[in-house]
């Protein structure tokens, strides 16, 4: 059996005045299960008034007791969940700016590769592009030739190839005269 946590006067004092403070309703929930909690309320009996799981309200108590009102209290979302500030990446691109400015082949490849070693970690696979269209890349692919410089031979080739005749063929037989 695991050891009983138990909550002190003075985190009580802490919790209700977080709640009085509080406007967000999951954290009220949240530090609601932690008052009962400590008026000695099972965890059972916590559960069915809060609609939290038991072992959840376990590993609340426990995150409470171990790291403070932050961990319940505070809001655990960060924002955008970037990486890099817009300056660092800003940073990062630069070298990658210059080589496209002179007419040089940038592969996304290349750049997503000096992103993960900078952050120290593997990226998704979307994440390289919002950071390119963050900074106002786009991509750009080269064509194999110009159109206006295509062989009249080779435009004809692929009209026929695309377009077929529409019109209707018919069988007509002609004696040849002597």
């Amino acid at each position: 059996m695991g050891k009983r946590h138990t909550i002190t006067q003075e985190q009580v004092l802490e919790l209700e005045k977080a709640r009085k403070a509080n406007k967000n309703k999951n954290v009220d929930d949240r530090l609601k299960a932690l008052l009962l909690f400590a008026e000695g309320m099972k965890r059972r009996e916590i559960a069915e008034k809060t609609e939290f799981a038991e072992t959840y309200i376990s590993e609340l108590v426990a995150r409470y007791i171990k790291l403070g009102i932050e961990v319940v209290a505070g809001n655990n979302y960060r924002g955008n969940r970037r990486n890099m500030t817009v300056a660092e990446e800003a940073k990062l691109l630069a070298d990658f700016r210059q080589k496209a400015e002179k007419g040089e082949m940038v592969e996304v490849g290349e750049i997503k590769k000096a992103y993960c070693e900078k952050v120290g970690h593997s990226i998704g696979g979307q994440q390289i592009y919002l950071v390119l269209k963050r900074h106002g890349w786009r991509k750009v692919m080269p064509r194999s030739q110009h159109p206006n410089k295509a062989s009249e031979e080779a435009m004809d080739a692929t009209k026929k190839l695309t377009f077929p005749c529409k019109r209707k063929r018919t069988n007509v037989w002609t004696v040849a005269s002597d």
